[in-house]
């Protein structure tokens, strides 16, 4: 197909590259800002989900988040041990647990807004670039994620 990027095996040329990168520095950007509310990056994610909708289970978490129980576990147990969240076997299904946010979660919500505002601004984009890059970002996502079938169509 004349209209799709030929294969090579440049660094410059791969789209997973730019990724990667982009990722990393926005990842390092967040840092500092987390490091004062006390979360990494992943437990940032999950409060964001948890101010969202307090009292999620584990697996709405993990499906969220795209994260396995065995990563996403750890992660719970240490906002546990901060004192961030509180994590019960669901009344209706013992297998479910149920993540709650404690009083000292909840407050962190206020320093989330000021992260979001910052990193906002340092993007320096209009909405319509913000969300045109969400959109893209998310079809990437959508088409690498399937079944795997690298035909566009």
């Amino acid at each position: 197909m004349p209209d799709t990027p030929q294969p090579s095996v440049e660094l410059d040329d791969q789209l997973c590259f730019a990724l990667y990168a982009a990722s990393r520095a926005v990842t390092a950007r967040y840092r500092p800002m987390l490091d004062k509310m006390g979360l990494t990056y992943p437990q940032y994610l999950v409060m964001m989900l948890l101010w969202e909708e307090d009292g999620q289970t584990v697996g709405q978490l993990g499906s969220r988040l795209a994260l396995d129980s065995g990563t996403l576990s750890p992660l719970l147990k240490r906002l546990t041990a901060a004192g961030l969240v509180t994590r019960h076997r669901r009344v209706d299904d013992e297998r479910s647990v149920s993540i709650q946010l404690t009083a000292a979660g909840r407050e962190l919500e206020s320093q989330a807004f000021e992260v979001s505002r910052d990193m906002i601004g340092a993007l320096g984009m209009t909405i319509a670039e913000f969300d045109h890059l969400k959109g893209e970002l998310r079809t990437l996502t959508d088409r690498v994620s399937s079944d795997g079938n690298s035909s566009p169509n």
